[in-house]
């Protein structure tokens, strides 16, 4: 499969003027690459003005109800979203999401089509995450350290928890960049990124996805 980066604007920008700017930016400077498949993910609210290949942050565990401010894997789908992020380390800690929770709303994307980024720092958080789940899905192994800091986890280290994930499709997250990426796929065996602050920057993340596209057409 081709390497897969999602981009995670997370509440970036705060306009839609400047979410489409950032949007047609990336989406002219990566047209002709044809070795890499790019999601991007923006906040909910650009979400109908986006269309492209386009995934949102997270979802709700329910179909619809009284469930005030809460988004629906339904109407993502509706939306044109392929892919959903799910147990971000940020949703983790400040909308203290449990495993649990997180379990629920990995049914409820996988239910309704969507294609589910299961994010984790440990094989714990896989495990838990995972219960009752038969089909594969994609996991992100994001070293809460690494996230935002500027102090990416080594390609070496990174290594040996891609090797103890069983899984066929695991990204890295985590202070990923143009000049570090390429590393997390050539030499610590991930099948893709997911990329945060270097998305939000038009220049940084064509290159980024570039170098990708590279290395997966020697292949």
């Amino acid at each position: 499969m081709k390497p897969l980066i999602i981009a995670n604007w997370k509440c970036h920008p705060t306009t839609l003027i400047e979410a489409k700017g950032l949007f047609n930016s990336v989406k002219k400077g990566i047209k002709d690459l044809k070795n890499v498949e790019i999601v991007i993910c923006p906040p909910f609210v650009f979400l109908p003005f986006l269309k492209s290949k386009i995934g949102s942050q997270d979802c709700f565990w329910g179909e619809s109800g009284a469930f005030t401010g809460e988004i629906s894997p339904k109407m993502l789908k509706n939306l044109g979203c392929e892919y959903v992020i799910i147990g971000h380390s940020e949703r983790r800690r400040y909308q203290k999401e449990t495993d649990e929770i997180i379990n629920k709303k990995l049914k409820a994307a996988i239910s309704s089509g969507l294609k589910p980024i299961l994010c984790i720092e440990s094989l714990a958080q896989l495990k838990k995450g995972l219960k009752g789940i038969a089909k594969k899905v994609i996991i992100a192994y994001e070293p809460v350290f690494a996230i935002g800091t500027g102090k990416p986890c080594s390609p070496e280290k990174a290594r040996k928890m891609r090797k103890a994930i069983k899984y066929p499709v695991v990204l890295y997250g985590g202070s990923v960049n143009s000049q570090n990426a390429v590393n997390y796929i050539k030499e610590a065996g991930f099948q893709g990124l997911l990329v945060g602050g270097a998305s939000l920057n038009p220049k940084e993340f064509i290159a980024l996805a570039k170098n990708i596209d590279f290395i997966s057409k020697k292949r």
